[in-house]
């Protein structure tokens, strides 16, 4: 089964590019992040026409979350579980599904808080919905199922997974509380991936559009796969699809894809 998460920095302005990948790489699975629409004007029909079942928890203008599969999607989640009965969120981060392979196996799809700028209720925000990750997580890992948990984590875990450390050591996407939750949620029985299947510095998910990121190669890796132990066990390989990050029109974000052997 191939597993692949994508931010697509609006799904209906990078359709063409979107669908051309899909159509190329054909995942069993993906999650996308930043769809910036609503359920409605998600292009459910396109995505059904290349065989996917699709979910959606969508937000107008901002943020947005989608899965598709090609099997069956059961028990499907929108929003993560909150710590405290009078807590809200309006922001759509978060959709979740078993996918009713042969051999089953939970995906969560999740966009982050980024958290800037440091010092505002921006980055209270990205810690608090990082705890409840983690208290959803622990939540989940004690059903000892194949869980995935995949997405634009807007966390630079380590110095190698920046190309200039320096030049982020005032975002909140490097900050130690940021990645101290980081490594609190893998240090509940998750597996990295990427480390797992690579690990070699360098493997970026990220470029700005800004001050020449891309042709420079000043990219960080925010985009995470992280494995509980009945799905690492299966793991073959990890592939970052740099390739898309040069198309006309790009995300800032490329596919990252696992593969399992299920």
């Amino acid at each position: 089964m191939r597993i692949a998460t994508w931010n697509v920095n609006s799904v209906n302005a990078r359709l063409e590019g979107v669908l051309a990948w899909f159509e190329s790489q054909a995942p069993d699975v993906a999650v996308l992040q930043e769809i910036k629409c609503i359920d409605e004007k998600f292009p459910t029909e396109a995505f059904e026409r290349l065989g996917y079942n699709v979910a959606v928890h969508g937000q107008k203008t901002y943020n947005g979350v989608a899965l598709l599969s090609k099997f069956p999607l059961e028990d499907v989640r929108r929003g993560l579980p909150f710590l405290q009965e009078d807590e809200t969120d309006e922001q759509s981060r978060y959709i979740e599904a078993v996918i009713a392979a042969p051999t089953p196996v939970r995906v969560c799809g999740l966009y982050l808080p980024n958290g800037n700028p440091l010092g505002t209720e921006k980055f209270a925000y990205k810690l608090a919905w990082m705890r409840r990750l983690h208290s959803h997580a622990k939540s989940l890992l004690a059903l000892e199922e194949p869980l995935v948990i995949l997405g634009d984590y807007n966390v630079i875990p380590e110095v190698e997974d920046v190309a200039i450390p320096e030049a982020w050591t005032g975002d909140a996407l490097f900050q130690p509380e940021s990645r101290a939750a980081f490594r609190a949620l893998k240090n509940l029985g998750l597996t990295d991936a990427y480390m797992q299947a690579d690990g070699a510095p360098g493997g970026y998910t990220f470029w700005d559009y800004q001050a020449g990121a891309w042709p420079r190669n000043l990219g960080i890796r925010i985009d995470h796969i992280l494995l509980s132990p009945q799905a690492s066990d299966h793991l073959v390989e990890v592939v970052i699809h740099r390739d898309e990050r040069d198309k006309e029109k790009p995300s800032d974000h490329v596919p990252v894809v696992a593969e399992l052997r299920l």
